[in-house]
């Protein structure tokens, strides 16, 4: 699927000592944890095209990058933003009818996942091996949309189930659905997991705050995940296989920061030089983080850093509360397709 469409990389070397906040969590999580790190922007880059707003997501151990690109027409495709830097032709699912195909995950073999809007008005999931598509939705939903996925075949996501309405997380391990429950949710979705299924995601809460969410290994589910600062809104996107978890949040000058965090108590705040909106997306097991900066038109630009452990930061904070629930239910083994039958209202962050 690689195509001949080049886009001469903006190489910039920008090393900023991200700043530490500690906050203790209850519980324990088997993660040596660095005192400090480095945030090194490598590149940025843009999908080839005029006004493309370039949104990154996931990012292999390869250095393969996924993600989406919305045109000026407001028309959303996907790409791949091969190690070399070469992009893939527009990534369009055969039955994408309404101008919105969003790949989130990529593994090691390049196997793709993300969503799609049909002509039923939902949004569907699918998977992409080379040219071959594959239809997935979670069995009585109403709406399915794919995170990532990872070197097993076991994937991550959301799904709106007919009885509730309410969208919920999920996750797929060995072809089985185990629906995620958050308490007090009212809308959850999961992005990523790694080797030893370990995942994150968000959920917004009754009084509408967004707060991240993570399980770890021993299947312990953690929440509220909430950022140094946050003025209401965290949202974790991916983690690797040492369960270092990256994503963004909110403080209360509007300011969108990128954040990197490692369980259960060190968060990192990333700033791209000179902007107000910065996104860290996806990570993989050397370190490589994609995401985006937005400018001041709203357009998204991609970045691709590097994480390395740095100088001692300042650390401060008080303490922020976690709690452990059972988060597997009872599984359910999906049929190929099921065909969704209502409208849903929410869409995830992305």
């Amino acid at each position: 699927m690689k195509g001949n469409k080049h886009m001469k990389p903006k190489y910039i070397f920008i090393s900023i000592l991200a700043v530490l906040f500690v906050f203790p969590l209850i519980g324990t999580f088997a993660q040596q944890a660095p005192d400090s790190i480095h945030i090194t922007v490598l590149t940025t880059f843009d999908y080839p095209g005029t006004g493309n707003s370039t949104a990154p997501q996931k990012i292999n151990d390869a250095g393969d990058i996924v993600g989406s690109y919305t045109d000026s027409s407001g028309v959303t495709r996907g790409f791949i933003r091969f190690r070399d830097g070469t992009f893939s032709a527009p990534i369009v699912e055969p039955n994408d009818t309404e101008n919105f195909t969003r790949p989130i995950g990529i593994n090691n073999s390049r196997l793709i996942s993300g969503e799609y809007a049909g002509s039923d008005g939902h949004l569907h999931g699918f998977f992409l091996s080379f040219s071959t598509f594959r239809e997935y939705d979670v069995p009585n939903s109403v709406d399915t949309e794919l995170g990532g996925i990872n070197n097993a075949g076991d994937f991550a996501g959301g799904f709106v189930p007919t009885n509730t309405g309410i969208e919920q997380a999920f996750v797929n391990i060995d072809g089985r659905v185990h629906p995620i429950n958050i308490t007090g949710s009212t809308f959850s979705t999961a992005y990523q997991l790694n080797a030893s299924d370990a995942f994150e995601g968000y959920y917004i809460d009754q009084s509408g705050f967004f707060h991240g969410y993570y399980q770890d290994s021993s299947r312990r589910l953690h929440f509220p995940i909430d950022a140094p600062d946050s003025a209401g809104v965290t949202i974790l996107f991916g983690n690797n296989d040492s369960n270092w978890i990256v994503g963004r949040y909110v403080t209360e000058d509007g300011v969108t920061h990128g954040l990197f965090f490692v369980p259960p108590n060190r968060f990192f705040t990333f700033d791209f030089p000179g902007f107000t909106f910065t996104s860290l997306n996806g990570i993989n097991q050397t370190g490589l983080i994609c995401g985006r900066y937005e400018d001041s038109s709203g357009i998204g630009h991609g970045i691709i850093a590097q994480v390395r452990n740095g100088p001692e930061a300042n650390e401060t904070g008080t303490e922020m509360k976690a709690y452990d629930s059972l988060s597997l239910v009872s599984p359910v083994n999906p049929p190929s397709l099921v065909k969704p039958s209502a409208l849903r209202g929410e869409m995830p962050a992305y």
